[in-house]
């Protein structure tokens, strides 16, 4: 998935970082703002427990599969039940009626098809679940793979806070659902969806990673469509591109006036060996003010590298193509 702040192109030196400060003997890792899963998948692999939390539902749902699901048994075949969503007659629902031409008569977010395989599939998945057909790892396991399957066929600049008026070449293809991968361990995994700042009073770990939001981008309107089709909610919605409320997902992390103090109590609050936290050069908070905080609780330091700037609008004008991301780390006393 083409998301905000992705570390998928930084997995090599996180873990090379990560590794160099607190070694190689560590059991339980935490991803406190999973995002996708992409840093808590990869630890996994490398047969840790892992602690994922992120306030965002659509995430929750991802890492609820990712790192919550573990087991070889989910299925006998995965074949059948996926022919099945895929050749079920289309039926309109609430994506079709809101987020395409032929329903919203505006909103331009998939295509006619798509929207209506959407709304189809994901109906069909909550009557399997609510009739007890499929258990709570299957149900996690078919949701998480449309999520991350419609979005490729979305008609957007990657986020979703606005959608093409044309659909684009990705977004004319027909959606079919297909299985993500599972990654099977046999440690004990833990999947979250609340508050950063309520979770971490409530968790040890042996490695702590914070990945928050950087800048005053609110995950919660560049995803809305997602979280939407993860709930199946009906929800009231408004404006040209059909947000629904967030006011309870907004990040403090995304507030000039609220990011450090809500950053201070985490560091505070956290019970961890090992600290580290992923932000640019770019963010609201600076080097400065982390290092200040970081500095209160044990022996502190980064490392950083340069890589290509996230771009969600091709046509937006960036000052540099590039940034530069700070690995902080913390030995805590």
């Amino acid at each position: 998935m083409n998301y905000i702040g992705s570390k998928l192109s930084l997995l090599d030196f996180l873990d090379s970082c990560i590794t160099d400060i607190a070694g190689k003997k560590n059991e339980i890792f935490c991803d406190l703002f999973a995002g996708t899963g992409v840093v808590g998948k990869h630890f996994k692999q490398k047969g840790m427990s892992v602690i994922a939390n992120d306030i965002q539902y659509y995430s929750y749902v991802l890492n609820r599969h990712y790192i919550g699901n573990c087991t070889k048994t989910l299925f006998k075949g995965t074949d059948n039940i996926f022919d099945h969503l895929n050749n079920l007659p289309l039926q309109p629902g609430f994506i079709y009626n809101n987020y395409s031409l032929g329903g919203a008569g505006e909103r331009m977010y998939f295509s006619d098809y798509n929207a209506l395989k959407c709304d189809t599939i994901r109906k069909d998945i909550e009557y399997l679940y609510k009739y007890n057909k499929i258990n709570d790892d299957e149900y996690f396991f078919l949701l998480a793979s449309l999520i991350e399957g419609i979005d490729k066929y979305a008609n957007t600049a990657s986020v979703y806070g606005a959608y093409l008026k044309k659909l684009k070449k990705s977004a004319q293809k027909n959606f079919f659902i297909s299985p993500l991968d599972i990654i099977y361990s046999d440690k004990p995994q833990y999947v979250f969806n609340e508050d950063a700042s309520r979770l971490i009073k409530n968790i040890v770990t042996d490695i702590l990673y914070l990945d928050p939001p950087y800048n005053a981008r609110q995950y919660a309107s560049n995803y809305h469509l997602l979280e939407t089709i993860a709930k199946y909610d009906n929800p009231k919605i408004k404006g040209k591109t059909g947000l629904r409320e967030y006011e309870q997902q907004k990040s403090a992390f995304c507030k000039k006036a609220s990011v450090k103090k809500v950053f201070a109590d985490i560091i505070l609050n956290a019970k961890s060996k090992y600290i580290f936290l992923s932000y640019n050069n770019e963010g609201l908070m600076s080097l400065n003010d982390i290092k200040e905080i970081m500095s209160t609780r044990g022996q502190y330091g980064y490392f950083t590298v340069q890589y290509n700037r996230f771009k969600a609008d091709s046509n937006r004008q960036y000052k540099e193509s590039t940034t530069v991301e700070y690995l902080h780390w913390l030995k805590c006393d």
